[in-house]
């Protein structure tokens, strides 16, 4: 996909809620820009997950609030501008009140498909480092907060989704049984839980507890699961134990950073970049991934190739020297001649020649040297006919 992929704020929106509803699931991963949704874009992903630690940390700076709304408004543009699947945003802690109605109107408006607010007191902390009981939100604080936001946005299509903090900050699962009853009944869309273990066991503990209180209250918010550190259960399975949507959260930028400083210490120790090359991508390849090539496709379509021919097969020299040859300021005329045709954008050049030898060095891909062994009176008109014999298309 490219710049021109863009899809309709409205399409987008329900577009989330449609694939849970024909796949029974949703599997994201993790974008921080533009250039990583179109590689989230690329495979079979079902929708983009905006981080606020890979957007903070791709700006170099920590996940601790820092980074505000505008901000990661502006990249959450830069990305759904050239992606077309839906997208679930972190939007930390929501802020206060009127911060959490700003927010789901704005994402409202950009087509954003579902934000996830998470029950810790502002400036939040990362999960997995700093989040401690005294750092977790009221719950009664927070069932408010969500009820304002479902209060405020405008389209059952967008999700408002909670998430439960309790179990990394250590206050066990009863406490964080408690705050999903709570948040369920203040009507959210969705309950994610988190966990720092290494192990699944503490989520696979939780989802039937959930599921039977849903029973009990009657109703069941889609049930997302992020598996950053337990991952070694597979998405199946977590499907299977009843996970609707799973999130792969930070790879792509953890990825990145890894390549990026890996390839930066190649350059730094061999003092030059070629034993760079074989671990990065091509100019050739990133123009294709953001779409230059096919701006490049419709100049030609708007300007057809031209050729065109250089007569140089004379036999008139100056000084000894064959005119084209001739030096003027420090250059053979020919090479004036053709950097005067590529300063106008046309690079197929035809150059009739009496002597190839002499001219080798002028040749490349877009220059055709044609020799032709005419010295006699006629040989301009010769020297022009054939090389317009070797011209195809316009001249």
């Amino acid at each position: 996909m490219t710049f021109e992929s863009r899809k309709l704020p409205g399409e987008r929106i329900s577009s989330l809620v449609d694939i849970i509803k024909k796949k029974g699931h949703a599997i994201g991963l993790e974008a921080h820009s533009g250039l990583s949704g179109l590689v989230t874009e690329k495979l079979d992903f079902d929708f983009i997950w905006e981080s606020s630690l890979t957007d903070s940390a791709s700006k170099g700076l920590p996940d601790a609030s820092i980074v505000g709304n505008e901000s990661r408004i502006h990249t959450i543009d830069e990305i759904l501008n050239v992606t077309t699947k839906p997208m679930i945003v972190d939007g930390d802690t929501g802020g206060d009140e009127d911060n959490f109605r700003f927010l789901i109107k704005r994402l409202e408006n950009q087509g954003v498909s579902a934000v996830i607010i998470e029950d810790k007191i502002f400036p939040k902390r990362n999960s997995f480092g700093g989040t401690v009981g005294a750092g977790m939100e009221d719950p009664d604080i927070f069932s408010k907060k969500l009820k304002v936001g479902m209060e405020t946005k405008s389209t059952n299509d967008f999700l408002v989704i909670a998430r439960l903090e309790s179990l990394i900050a250590g206050l066990g699962m009863n406490e964080t049984m408690l705050r999903a009853e709570k948040y369920i009944n203040s009507g959210v869309d969705g309950i994610m839980i988190h966990s720092k273990l290494k192990d699944p066991a503490e989520i696979l503990e939780f989802i039937p507890k959930y599921e039977k209180l849903c029973d009990r209250l009657g109703r069941r918010p889609y049930l997302i699961a992020v598996p950053t550190t337990y991952n070694s259960i597979t998405d199946p399975e977590l499907i299977k134990s009843g996970v609707d949507i799973i999130i792969h959260a930070n790879h792509l930028l953890r990825a990145s950073y890894k390549s990026m400083l890996e390839t930066a210490q190649l350059i730094s120790q061999s003092k030059r970049s070629l034993d760079a090359d074989q671990n990065i991508s091509s100019v050739k390849e990133i123009f294709s991934a953001v779409g230059y090539d096919k701006i490049l496709e419709r100049d030609k379509e708007k300007a057809p190739e031209i050729e065109a021919l250089i007569t140089s097969a004379g036999n008139h020299q100056i000084n000894g020297i064959q005119r084209s040859l001739n030096s003027i300021s420090g250059r053979p005329l020919i090479s004036h001649q053709i950097e005067t045709f590529k300063k106008v954008g046309i690079e197929k050049l035809n150059i009739t020649v009496n002597n190839l030898s002499d001219f080798e060095s002028f040749s490349d891909n877009n220059i055709n040297l044609i020799e032709t062994k005419n010295t006699e009176v006629n040989q301009m008109l010769d020297s022009i006919m054939l090389g317009l014999e070797k011209i195809e298309g316009p001249s």
